[in-house]
C-alpha cells in the first residue's frame, strides 16, 4: 500500500489484523486492506468505495456479537449503541475473494482520523460518543458512564461516552487538529469538555468549575472543564463538531458573521458583503 504517516505491522490478535492507510490532510479518508475472510466494521454513512469482492452486510449491534453470545450478545451491542445516540445497526465489510481487497471510509466532518491498536492500550479506550468511525471485526462498542456526582449533574453530553474494547485496530474521528498528551502519574490537565476526544482508562476524569462567577457569566466559555489526571494518554481535538455547528448556526441567523470579525457596520456590513 502507499506510504502513510500511519503504518501497521501485523501481530497476533483476536480481532481481524487488518492493514490500513489514512489519506488526506484536513478532509481525511481511511482505506482498509483486507485479506480473504477478514472483515471491517463501520459506522453507517461512512462508506466511500470498495473492491467488488468485498461484501456488505448490515448487522444488528456492533458486529462483535458474532464472536459469541448469540442473539443476546447482539441485542446488548445494539442497546449500547442506541444509548450513545448511534444507529442500532452497523455495516460489516468482508473480503470473500482471493488476494487483497480494499474498502474506504470517510469522516463526516473536517478533522483527523486516528488509528489506535487497543491491544497496545490495555484493551480499552474511552472517547466522545460520536467518535467511532470503523474497526477490525471483533471490537466492541459500549457505553462509559461517568460516575462522579459533578460529572453526572453537569456533564451534559459528556456524561455518556463511548467505550471501545478489544485487541484490534479501531479508527476514531476527531474534529480539527489532533494533539496527543502522555500524562505521568499525578500529572493534571484541564481541557474544554467538547475538546476532550479520548483517553485511556487509567486516566482519572472529573469536571471542575471554570473560574468564578464573572468567568461563568461573561467569559464566553463553558461553566466546567474536564480535569484529567494521569497516568495515561489523552487525545485533544481543536474543533469539536458541536462548536463548529454552533458557529454555523450563528452565522445562518445573522448573529455572528461580521460582528466577530472586526466589522464596525454590523448588520449593514452583512448587506454590503453579500452575506444576507
Amino acid at each position: 500500500m502507499s506510504s502513510s504517516p500511519w503504518h501497521h505491522q501485523r501481530s497476533a490478535s483476536v480481532a481481524d489484523d487488518i492493514d490500513f492507510d489514512i489519506k488526506g490532510q484536513e478532509l481525511q479518508f481511511l482505506e482498509i486492506e483486507l485479506d480473504p475472510g477478514e472483515s471491517a466494521v463501520a459506522e453507517a454513512g461512512s462508506f466511500v468505495w470498495k473492491d467488488a469482492s468485498v461484501q456488505m452486510t448490515t448487522v444488528f449491534g456492533d458486529g462483535s456479537g458474532d464472536q459469541g453470545g448469540g442473539f443476546m450478545g447482539k441485542l446488548l451491542g445494539a442497546g449500547k449503541r442506541l444509548v450513545t445516540g448511534e444507529s442500532l445497526f452497523t455495516t460489516v465489510f468482508t473480503h470473500t475473494g482471493q488476494g487483497k481487497a480494499r474498502v474506504a471510509f470517510a469522516s463526516p466532518t473536517p478533522g483527523s482520523i486516528l488509528p489506535l491498536n487497543l491491544g497496545q492500550l490495555g484493551g480499552q479506550l474511552i472517547c466522545q460518543k460520536d467518535s467511532f468511525l470503523a474497526a477490525a471485526r471483533g471490537v466492541s462498542i459500549g457505553i462509559h458512564f461517568q460516575k462522579r456526582l459533578m460529572t453526572g449533574l453537569f456533564g451534559g453530553e459528556g456524561f455518556i461516552m463511548q467505550k471501545l474494547e478489544g485487541d484490534g485496530w479501531v479508527f476514531v474521528q476527531m474534529g480539527g487538529t489532533l494533539v496527543e498528551r502522555e500524562l505521568a502519574p499525578g500529572e493534571e490537565l484541564h481541557v474544554d469538555t467538547g475538546c476532550l476526544a479520548a483517553y485511556t482508562p487509567g486516566v482519572d476524569f472529573d469536571l471542575v468549575m471554570a473560574g468564578g462567577v464573572k468567568s461563568m457569566l461573561f467569559g464566553g466559555e463553558g461553566l466546567f472543564f474536564a480535569r484529567l489526571r494521569g497516568p495515561g494518554k489523552v487525545w485533544i481535538q481543536s474543533l469539536p463538531f458541536s462548536r463548529l455547528a454552533g458557529r454555523m448556526m450563528q452565522a445562518a441567523q445573522g448573529q455572528g458573521s461580521n460582528q466577530g470579525e472586526g466589522s464596525l457596520l454590523g448588520g449593514l456590513g452583512d448587506l454590503i458583503g453579500g452575506n444576507r
